[in-house]
């Protein structure tokens, strides 16, 4: 089986980067976007597995990523986990019913983080979409040869 594909959402440079080498250690392939729109262009072009999404975003903030990404259904089921530095009861409950699957706060522990992610990764759903994004990946290749 490929590597897990994560979607990493912030406008922060800094945390991005920290997120990609913590998950890369894991054998985990990382994708970022460092704002709304573009995060939405990564989730079709690259069909991640799962997205960690800071909620304050240039150009569409995380909830209302979150709730476009739920509204299709090929990403119903990707667990979506905020990873933010608001940490009140209202923006955990916002970010729930906007769709998030759970809520990290900033500054996060890098154990916690890796331990969160491989949990919502090993699910059969998971495995499911990283069988058709290879699937797809071959199709694509063969058609090129031919």
């Amino acid at each position: 089986m490929e590597e897990p594909v994560v979607l990493v959402v912030d406008d922060s440079p800094t945390v991005r980067k920290i997120v990609q080498l913590t998950l890369q250690r894991e054998r985990i392939r990382v994708v970022t976007a460092g704002d709304g729109l573009s995060a939405l262009a990564a989730v079709a072009d690259e069909q991640p597995d799962l997205m960690l999404l800071d909620i304050m975003l240039p150009r569409m903030d995380g909830y209302n990523i979150c709730q476009v990404v739920r509204k299709n259904l090929a990403y119903r089921d990707m667990p979506i986990i905020m990873l933010s530095g608001r940490d009140g009861i209202f923006d955990k409950m916002r970010g729930k019913l906007s769709g998030s699957t759970e809520y990290i706060t900033k500054p996060f522990d890098s154990t916690e983080l890796v331990q969160t992610v491989k949990r919502h990764l090993d699910t059969p759903a998971v495995r499911e979409r990283a069988a058709q994004r290879m699937a797809s990946r071959q199709q694509r290749l063969r058609l090129r040869r031919v």
